[in-house]
């Protein structure tokens, strides 16, 4: 596992200091019932890459199964899922759009149909730090897929970081901004007409 680069650790320090502390930590079934309640919602982010470059963006999220992030410049690169598919466009790279399942990587863990965290063999740790509660979760029929660990503060409850570990071991960090639950246009999910309008 590589280490966390010092500007991830003093971004995450950061987040947590100006959040209002959590009384306790949170259950496994208070946090399923609080990614259950996201049915769309956007939110500003920051990400922390594997070599420690930082890229910030837009979320959008669709529960179930949606995602999008747009990238602010000077990053080109867009990432939508929708219909069990992830895709990436990277204008910095001149070739066809990358795409694989979205049931390989650990996000859609968050973007299932229905979470459950208490299911057999999907929480790995759950613990809390006196700020915030942290699960660490992985499909318990792929675990070679990786793990995702999300950050939740209480009171309300919100999801406020994840870090997805790939299968090889690799992390890519995302810090949110604060989710806000709003509607999007089924649009920015549209796949065939993201291709379209980039060729």
């Amino acid at each position: 596992m590589r280490a966390i680069p010092v500007l991830l650790a003093t971004l995450v320090l950061a987040v947590a200091t100006a959040l209002p502390a959590s009384a306790q930590q949170l259950s496994l079934s208070q946090v399923s019932n609080y990614l259950n309640s996201i049915t769309s919602a956007t939110s500003p982010f920051t990400q922390v890459n594997a070599d420690g470059t930082i890229s910030t963006g837009t979320i959008y999220l669709q529960r179930p199964g949606k995602v999008r992030f747009e990238y602010a410049p000077p990053e080109e690169a867009l990432v939508i899922a929708n219909n069990g598919t992830v895709v990436i466009f990277d204008r910095k790279v001149n070739a066809a759009p990358e795409t694989y399942p979205l049931s390989q990587t650990p996000l859609s863990i968050i973007l299932a149909r229905n979470v459950n965290l208490g299911q057999a063999g999907m929480v790995t740790q759950h613990g809390y730090d006196g700020t915030a509660t942290t699960v660490t979760a992985q499909d318990p029929r792929n675990p070679q897929y990786g793990s995702i660990q999300m950050k939740f503060t209480g009171n309300p409850v919100e999801l406020r970081q994840w870090v997805i570990t790939d299968g090889d071991g690799t992390q890519t960090t995302v810090v949110l901004g604060g989710l806000s639950q709003t509607q999007i246009a089924s649009g920015k999910f549209n796949i065939r007409g993201e291709i379209a309008r980039r060729d």
